[in-house]
């Protein structure tokens, strides 16, 4: 579908203003229709309809506009531009690109700023894999372009459209000039739009059970995602949210990155901005930037447009996925989000829910997480999948808030961060007593196959000594650690273990900053192996002492910064054996 394909020259007046809601009359249009509103034709969405009123949500500030202006109805909806430039990009939440807009006006945007999504003036070189005459359906592959180092941008027949290739070359285009036809009159182009709030069509979806990696062992461990799966972050100011979607988006082994930073502070956004474009990417060793998409709606702008950016970062996403790549999309955060629903309600009356949230607060929610999966594409392409994980930002930390509890009835991972363990200065600060995955019997068998066939059985150990330190922490808060049995406190001693080790990330060490499912599996291994000689030794009469005592476990924490992990390990679990076995 082309931009302008079902234009309407329909024309109203604007009528009354409210914030970034506005009512015009005597206007021609549909919902979801896209409008310019008053003199500086400012890029409004029709969100209700009522009689001859028509009410629109603007996506920029209104502050100077008048009743009486005109309201121009363009006849399409909230679209994204899809095509080569996709990746590298800096967008705001209506996509339009940041760095373009600075050259055309500086630090501050203009109202009615215009830009395209991709650069109109561009030549990309398209190489054709499809030849006139052959049948071509919905989203096959009719040619690629080398759209940066690393990532190979697959143009595809559009959702809808098929037919015989009735021309088609290869050569240097931009992306508005006709690459192609079809015999049914339909011009194939390097880009495409599609509606935002609307899925992309696949032809079928898949089971989730392949691993997203992401190289964190609190995650990989004991809360693992699959590729097309949810997640949720929820948790209170400075627990650290941000740091852990930034590092998913780092580490994780998704082939595109999507990260969409939906009414987060702007110093936040602008560390992001500086922080990406100089990463390597660990598995190609260029620029992270080469598979990134970036999206920055940042408290201070309007909030339909905050509301806008989840949309247009998941579009995105679904396009990527279409062409056989592994997508995830951080959503930073869900809150800020659906306080612009919040707002927006507010001023059309809408009937307030729960706290002030309009009542359709979960069925948005559930609209958007539930656009993830991993599926064969339209056309029986390669699997693509897109993995959502959304952080969600709690007033004072209190889970059981009406987003919270709307996120954690359509998500399957839930990270819940801890204030407390965040002050300790513990991070990534997931609790592990209340955090869960619902995927570990489906990823279990993927773990057995390509890392290691106990880390299942492993897992499950580390859980069952936290939970039960958990325990022993309540009747050492009674009457003292002396009054615990001596395999009590050798318990102790080794949740500490998992929790210094194991849990425990730094995310600013060039070493600890990314963990490998190895890696991460022997430290495991090693805990386990530390447990086992503990307990043999205490069953042949070794005193309590020593085994604490022993300097082999307090060489543990090596491992963490050490980049040849595998000797220090064998020499860590050497020594323990040394210590303990008699």
């Amino acid at each position: 579908m082309n931009r302008g394909e079902r234009r309407i020259d329909a024309t109203g007046i604007l009528y009354r203003i409210a914030g970034p809601l506005v009512v015009a009359k005597n206007l021609d249009a549909k919902m979801y229709d896209m409008v310019r509103v008053g003199n500086e034709k400012l890029m409004g969405e029709v969100i209700k309809i009522d009689h001859d009123q028509v009410i629109i949500q603007v996506y920029e500030d209104t502050s100077g506009i008048r009743p009486g202006e005109a309201v121009e109805n363009t006849g399409e909806p909230l679209q994204v531009e899809l095509g080569p430039g996709l990746l590298t990009s800096i967008y705001d939440g209506i996509q339009r690109p940041l760095p373009a807009l600075q050259e055309q006006m500086g630090n501050f945007i203009h109202r009615g700023a215009q830009a395209p999504g991709l650069d109109p003036s561009k030549k990309w070189d398209f190489t054709a894999s499809v030849n006139p005459d052959d049948i071509v359906e919905a989203g096959a592959v009719l040619g690629e372009v080398q759209e940066t180092e690393t990532i190979r941008h697959k143009i595809l027949v559009p959702p809808g459209q098929s037919g015989k290739v009735a021309a088609i070359s290869s050569g240097a285009f931009t992306v508005n000039e006709v690459v192609g036809r079809l015999d049914n009159g339909t011009e194939i182009r390097l880009k495409q739009y599609w509606p935002a709030r609307k899925p992309r069509p696949s032809a079928k979806k898949l089971y989730p059970d392949v691993t997203l990696v992401t190289g964190q062992r609190v995650f990989d461990a004991l809360f693992p995602l699959a590729k097309g799966g949810v997640a949720a972050i929820p948790g209170p100011f400075g627990a650290g949210k941000t740091v852990s979607q930034q590092q998913l988006a780092k580490w994780s082994d998704a082939d595109i990155i999507i990260y969409v930073g939906c009414g987060e502070r702007g110093n936040e956004m602008t560390e992001v901005l500086k922080e990406f474009p100089a990463l390597v990417d660990p598995k190609t060793g260029k620029a992270l930037m080469n598979r990134t998409v970036l999206i920055a709606n940042t408290s201070n702008m309007p909030v339909a447009a905050r509301e806008a950016s989840i949309y247009t970062g998941v579009t995105i996403a679904e396009y990527f996925r279409d062409m056989g790549y592994s997508v995830a999309l951080m959503a930073d955060s869900t809150s800020r989000w659906a306080e612009a629903m919040r707002e927006i309600s507010s001023r059309l009356e809408e009937m307030p829910g729960e706290e002030g949230y309009p009542a359709y607060l979960s069925t948005r929610l559930a609209q958007f997480y539930e656009r993830a999966g991993r599926v064969i594409p339209l056309g029986g392409g390669k699997e693509g999948s897109v993995t959502l994980i959304g952080a969600v930002s709690p007033p004072g930390g209190d889970f059981s808030e009406p987003v919270t509890q709307s996120t954690l009835r359509v998500t399957k991972v839930f990270l819940g961060l801890d204030a407390k363990l965040a002050q300790r200065r513990h991070f990534p600060a997931i609790n592990w007593l209340t955090s869960y995955s619902l995927y570990h019997d489906t990823l279990d068998p993927w773990f057995a196959k390509n890392v290691a066939e106990d880390w299942g059985k492993l897992v499950n150990e580390m859980m069952s000594i936290l939970q039960k330190e958990d325990e022993l922490l309540e009747i050492v808060q009674l009457v003292g650690s002396d009054g615990l049995q001596d395999r009590e406190q050798i318990t102790l001693q080794i949740a500490r273990l998992i929790r210094e080790v194991l849990l425990q990330q730094d995310a600013y060490h060039d070493v600890d900053t990314y963990s490998e499912p190895k890696k991460t599996y022997l430290i495991m291994k090693t805990i386990h192996r530390f447990a086992r000689l503990a307990d043999s030794a205490l069953e042949k009469g070794t005193k309590l002492q020593e085994i604490l005592g022993s300097s082999a476990k307090d060489r543990l924490p090596e491992v963490k910064f050490t980049a040849d992990y595998e000797s220090v390990i064998a020499s860590i679990t050497e020594a323990m054996e040394n210590d303990l076995v008699r």
